[in-house]
């Protein structure tokens, strides 16, 4: 299974050759220009690659966003400040932190200590009836061919927040606060509207689920 980052730089020079560089590698690489639409590229990425400097959202804000919606994947900063100010605020949620230049043997050797300190190089996985889980991996897969199933940003929250409390049944006020950060209003649809496209892509049947089980009146769970 190749690994794929998400790597994000507007400078389209240095995201040219970066990007070749990586693929040269053997990565699968998600380049974006901006910070806008990280989270939803981030689905089923194994580490993110974050310019500090960036138009619109800058890299701090994108990276404690993809940790706030992937609390596993790795994040590593590239800027060009070299302040122990900004490498100390970089820290605060990023796994590792690079200052411009820097040779690509670095990058790639930084990437290949965060992929074996998270386990992504050589991912655990859960059997779950028909599905392959890679934890930490944002990677599920058909156990009978092998074939990736994308899930969507909020997807992938729903469903990965679940196999934490893999077997405990979850309140739709716990999962809603839990992904989407606000207070859960009664009535609210939007949850189960997200769980409904969730088993149109996870389940064999979705009419009778037998991933994500309702537990009628309360929410939802994952049984193992």
């Amino acid at each position: 299974m190749s690994i794929t980052l998400l790597y994000v730089e507007d400078d389209r020079d240095i995201g040219n050759a970066v990007s070749a560089d990586l693929r040269e590698r053997k990565y699968a690489v998600r380049w974006l220009e901006s910070g806008e639409g990280a989270v939803e590229a981030a689905a089923g990425c194994q580490l993110a690659v974050l310019d500090v400097m960036l138009p619109g959202l800058d890299g701090f804000t994108v990276g404690q966003r993809l940790k706030r919606a992937y609390p596993n994947l790795p994040v590593l900063m590239l800027s060009a400040r070299t302040s122990i100010d900004d490498k100390l605020q970089g820290l605060e949620f990023a796994d590792d932190y690079l200052t411009k230049p820097f040779h690509p043997d670095e990058l790639a050797a930084r990437i290949e200590v965060l992929l074996r300190r998270t386990g992504a190089a050589e991912p655990a996985a859960l059997a779950l009836k028909h599905l392959i889980v890679y934890e930490g991996n944002n990677v599920i897969q058909e156990a009978a061919t092998g074939r990736e199933i994308l899930l969507t940003g909020k997807q992938f929250q729903i469903f990965t927040f679940l196999l934490r409390h893999l077997g405990q049944i979850l309140t739709k006020e716990q999962i809603y606060e839990a992904v989407w950060g606000e207070a859960y209003i009664e009535g609210d649809k939007t949850l189960m509207v997200h769980i409904r496209y969730l088993r149109e892509k996870l389940e064999l049947n979705p009419a009778a689920p037998e991933i994500i089980e309702t537990v009628r009146g309360i929410g939802y769970r994952v049984r193992a």
